[in-house]
């Protein structure tokens, strides 16, 4: 199968996860327990979610591996593995607040070749196929072209550890705050990313996330002219994102 049928297919199931995220919001059924710690919380509807993916992709696609954020890892027999979050951005969900996406990416011999994140509150529908581009609801998507910070509008986010680990990123936010025009804290790391690569954030960067909280938006960032590099090796996945000029700057001014 060719990998924008399977993108059609990917489209499909974000679809109906996105269905299933807003016959929970603002509601009072949401089952809401924590995982981690007392930040980290799950919903009937993260569980949902991915028991719904999970079924999908096990009856399509039987030899692909799985990779999901309140599941874990299912092994496959074949060189694909899914990596999804069912519910990125559950803080916000349990809140009320609207910013939340089903975040499905597809790796191929470890590389992101499909990226889907959907944001069901607004129906903002992200698409990437490896080479072919990054699309908001059909339309064609590129990163900012701003090179001045204090022209700016970062995302950043902070561990849920932060209450015991002191390098949480509070004391990056210190550093950049003075030489950017602003600061957002979406909430959903997959929504920051996707906002990277349609330019509503002119670059975003964060400390200790997880591959399902990024394969699918790197992919967007990267198929829409950005970069998305590295900036730290022992604290989780810890990335920066944007195009290269505004990556180079943030690198400058966090650690």
């Amino acid at each position: 199968m060719e990998l924008n049928q399977i993108q059609e297919i990917a489209i499909g199931w974000a679809r109906e996860v996105g269905k299933i995220h807003l016959s929970y919001f603002r509601g009072t059924n949401l089952g809401i327990e924590t995982k981690s710690n007392i930040y980290d919380v799950v919903t009937r509807a993260d569980k949902q979610g991915e028991a719904f993916l999970l079924e999908q992709i096990q009856k399509l696609f039987p030899d692909h591996a799985v990779l999901g954020e309140e599941s874990g890892a299912h092994a496959g027999t074949g060189d694909y593995l899914w990596v999804i979050d069912p519910l990125d951005g559950t803080n916000n969900f349990s809140q009320g607040l609207p910013v939340f996406t089903v975040s499905i990416g597809l790796q191929y011999k470890g590389e992101a070749v499909l990226g889907v994140v959907y944001a069901p509150y607004f129906d903002e529908l992200y698409t990437a196929v490896k080479g072919g581009g990054a699309y908001l609801n059909g339309k064609s998507l590129r990163v900012s072209a701003k090179s001045a910070l204090a022209e700016s509008v970062l995302g950043t986010g902070f561990p849920y550890d932060k209450d015991v680990n002191s390098d949480n990123n509070a004391g990056n936010l210190v550093s950049i705050l003075p030489s950017l025009r602003g600061i957002r804290r979406m909430g959903s790391a997959a929504y920051d990313l996707a906002c990277v690569a349609a330019g509503f954030l002119d670059g975003y960067w964060e400390l200790a996330l997880h591959p399902w909280d990024i394969c699918a938006g790197a992919l967007l960032v990267e198929e829409a002219g950005g970069i998305v590099r590295s900036f730290r090796e022992d604290r989780g996945i810890s990335i920066i994102a944007g195009n290269a000029t505004i990556v180079q700057k943030i690198g400058e001014k966090i650690k």
